[in-house]
């Protein structure tokens, strides 16, 4: 190693550091806005309910019936 060796920062990583030094809220702000679209409970009954539903699909779905 050399006397003056330091080690590798990408820009990425610089800008990722000086912005959340800009903003120390935003891990918060982000966990915040994943909780509202991904973190959420999942109802299995109501799932099973909807697939057990679910109607098939006819295989060419854009012919129109002849009689």
């Amino acid at each position: 190693m050399p006397l003056f060796w330091k080690p590798y920062k990408s820009d990425v990583t610089n800008f990722i550091d000086e912005l959340k030094a800009a903003k120390p809220t935003l891990e918060a702000e982000q966990r915040a806005g994943r909780a509202l679209l991904w973190d959420k409970q999942v109802d299995r009954a109501a799932q099973a309910d909807y697939r057990a539903a679910r109607v098939e699909q006819r295989p060419y779905v854009y012919q129109t019936e002849s009689h």
